[in-house]
């Protein structure tokens, strides 16, 4: 049923939850697992611009949080891969190919671009990082994806 699942991970303890049931669904179908991590350019561009009027120290500082936010990506989708093959994936493994991305951009925005560019047959996405009275409502990145797909989108809690 599905050759290609998209798991878009930001390191939290959802995407890891989300991560868990990407791998059952992929080992049933003989599917590809896509670990997606996105740095949010969009955010840190708007929230940098806005807190100087004199615009010289945000080219540095852009670069620099860029950077460092590319290594925290590499380090999600890394530590995720890394984890299920130490784990041998509790048996769950067999017929899964883990593939690796990391992009730039706006979060939604480019999963939706990644499952039409790789042909993705299913996404399965962590419901929010949030806390309090926020944890009952989907996140922003998660409730554009599930409105906007023309795939089924697997939200977990």
């Amino acid at each position: 049923m599905f050759n290609k699942i998209l798991l878009p991970t930001d390191g939290s303890i959802q995407a890891e939850k989300a991560g868990e049931y990407a791998l059952t669904s992929a080992d049933s179908f003989g599917a590809d697992i896509i670990v997606l991590y996105v740095v949010d350019t969009y955010y840190l561009n708007s929230k940098l611009s806005t807190l100087w009027v004199n615009p010289l120290p945000e080219p540095d500082l852009t670069r620099k949080s860029e950077k460092e936010l590319r290594a925290e990506g590499k380090n999600a989708v890394e530590s995720f891969k890394n984890k299920l093959e130490e784990t041998q994936c509790a048996g769950k493994c067999k017929n899964v190919n883990l593939i690796t991305m990391i992009k730039e951009g706006k979060p939604a925005d480019v999963i939706l671009e990644t499952i039409n560019e790789e042909g993705v047959d299913a996404v399965v996405m962590g419901k929010s990082s949030k806390h309090g009275i926020d944890k009952f409502l989907l996140g922003s990145t998660t409730e554009k994806v599930v409105k906007e797909s023309k795939i089924p989108v697997h939200v977990i809690p």
